[in-house]
């Protein structure tokens, strides 16, 4: 579990093996490895929860399945390229975005960044499988960055993007044409399943306010 506050801006150090059967990937990212890494713990990289394989003081290893390589378009990952690097939360820690799985529903490209204010304007594609869990004002996870959906329009959804996200993250260097996984909202995700179940019967109205007074 994480939260989408990305503490740690990694770089992609290799890339090994078939995209087809799946790759390893070595993250460089000394200053989250000094935070406590091991073998087995769950990183969050570019929003994709992945499993430490190899760690030293400098670099870590993933193992990245073929169906994590498609949903998140790893196949256009290269060296050199930065990384959103995220720990896992440990029981206690604040919570200062919101709940994230590492389980990316799709990639999208960026249709438009514009300086706005201090920071940009954002504007991402809105892939149909997903479409309606993007509301205004609901959380969006944004190649593992927590952010809050500004608007919506057919086919986009458009962030604020301040000048602090900006410097830590990949959506600074980032712009129209590029790539970005998209992780919905939890919640969004079940109060979207309750609702439909209602709606075929198999959920009593009762069951509903209860799931949401929780």
């Amino acid at each position: 579990m994480f939260s989408g506050l990305i503490a740690h801006l990694g770089r992609i150090a290799a890339i090994d093996g078939d995209l087809e059967h799946g790759i390893t990937l070595t993250v460089h990212a000394p200053a989250a490895i000094a935070d406590g890494v091991e073998i087995k713990d769950s990183v969050a990289i570019n929003g994709v929860c992945l499993t430490v394989t190899a760690v030293d003081a400098e670099t870590m290893r993933f193992d990245v399945v073929p169906e994590t390589i498609r949903r998140a378009a790893f196949d256009r990952l290269a060296p050199g390229m930065p990384a959103n690097v995220e720990l896992s939360l440990r029981l206690g820690d604040r919570l200062g975005g919101h709940l994230v799985y590492g389980h990316v529903d799709a990639h999208a490209a960026i249709i438009a960044k514009d300086p706005e204010g201090q920071g940009f304007r954002l504007a991402v594609e809105t892939p149909p499988e997903i479409a309606a869990y993007i509301v205004e004002k609901g959380y969006v996870a944004v190649d593992g960055v927590s952010l809050t959906v500004a608007s919506t329009a057919a086919g986009r959804f458009t962030i604020a993007l301040i000048p602090e996200t900006a410097k830590r993250t990949t959506l600074g260097t980032k712009g129209a044409g590029d790539r970005v996984t998209l992780e919905i909202d939890p919640v969004a995700r079940y109060a979207h399943g309750a609702a439909a179940a209602y709606a075929n019967g198999g959920v009593r109205s009762d069951e509903i306010a209860w799931a949401f007074e929780i």
